[in-house]
């Protein structure tokens, strides 16, 4: 099949051209594979044929980011994690012997699931995500004070070393004037000046400016910087997604072969496993009503999941800086007054 970049629903023309030429090749059902814009896509040519078509449409995407019931996974998800877990659990080891920090981003175009389903598995000493930062934009500052203040605390354990997985879903919340003023970093751009956010090298700017930070304060800090990108995409799958997509694939097909007795799922649905059950979603329950597409899935900073894998994070913490003892040792490791690197690394609520 290979794989085509086309949106179908950009214009409406577009979207009636691809109704009109199934409908002339005599394609009556049609499975679609994949992510948000896919099943938006899916969504889209079933309500344009207007019952002319059956569409099922059976959620993949690594980023692990589509609404699906009970917080089940989007297949290829946890092959990808386990995959990317291997990487990590290699590089934690360099970074133990050799002394030195790795910043590693993950893929995750709005949501942070791969980056903490895999910082979490592999132990990683941090994972960064967008949806802890509650406002719509952060300042690479902000970021940076995390990793700085990480780096610093793991010290005062006694460990100079350490691995921060960083979601690539951060860069969209950048402020983009911040962006504009970083030294060492070829910022790509389109031609309109605007940056590209999608070849934005995340891992190097933050890298850049954390180094920037030790060597004001006359130290040399080694720090490696590498991203997860597209190795995690092609890899064999693991049993869990193999088991997973034969039962998507049977849904998906039972659902088009049967009749139509439910008018809401008529046109097409989301194929899903709910309590060990197949089930068809109707699209609009899947549609965000504020923007009119597929709903996002952001990880719940509330969950149990996330706070566990907080728990076992190195990073500063408010009680951190209330703790004389603990901050006079920070301030120390930093070359900073306690009461300075308190203002300087205060906790945001």
């Amino acid at each position: 099949l290979h794989t085509s970049r086309t949106n179908p629903t950009r214009r409406p023309e577009d979207l009636e051209t691809c109704v009109a030429t199934l409908e002339k090749l005599g394609v009556s059902h049609l499975i679609t594979i994949g992510g948000d814009d896919t099943s938006y896509g899916a969504s889209e040519i079933a309500r344009a044929a207007n019952g002319r078509l059956k569409v099922a449409h059976v959620p993949k995407t690594i980023d692990n980011d589509l609404p699906l019931p009970g917080d089940m996974p989007t297949f290829g998800y946890e092959t990808a994690r386990h995959v990317g877990t291997g990487i990590v659990l290699n590089l934690r080891e360099d970074s133990r012997t050799t002394n030195r920090w790795y910043f590693i981003v993950a893929m995750g175009r709005h949501a942070g699931h791969l980056a903490l389903g895999i910082g979490k598995a592999s132990a990683s000493t941090i994972t960064i995500i967008p949806e802890e930062f509650k406002q719509p934009t952060v300042s690479l500052s902000e970021v940076c004070d995390v990793l700085e203040g990480a780096i610093l605390k793991r010290r005062v354990g006694g460990r100079p070393d350490g691995v921060a997985i960083i979601a690539e879903g951060i860069g969209s919340k950048f402020n983009k004037r911040d962006l504009r003023n970083i030294s060492g970093v070829e910022i790509p751009r389109d031609e309109y000046g605007n940056i590209r956010l999608s070849e934005l090298p995340l891992a190097r700017i933050l890298r850049v400016e954390v180094e920037r930070r030790f060597a004001e304060r006359g130290e040399a800090m080694g720090i490696v910087d590498l991203t997860l990108g597209y190795e995690l995409r092609s890899a064999a799958p693991i049993p869990f997604d193999i088991d997973y997509t034969r039962t998507l694939g049977h849904g998906a097909v039972r659902f088009l072969l049967a009749g139509s007795g439910d008018e809401n799922t008529a046109r097409g649905a989301m194929i899903c496993v709910v309590d060990s059950q197949l089930k068809a979603v109707p699209f609009e329950d899947m549609r965000d009503a504020r923007t009119g597409k597929t709903t996002i899935r952001m990880v719940d900073t509330d969950s149990l999941y996330y706070e566990v894998a907080r728990r076992y994070m190195i990073r500063l913490e408010a009680a951190d800086l209330e703790d004389d003892e603990m901050l006079k040792r920070l301030a120390a490791e930093a070359s900073m007054q306690p009461d300075a690197f308190k203002r300087r690394f205060a906790i945001k609520s």
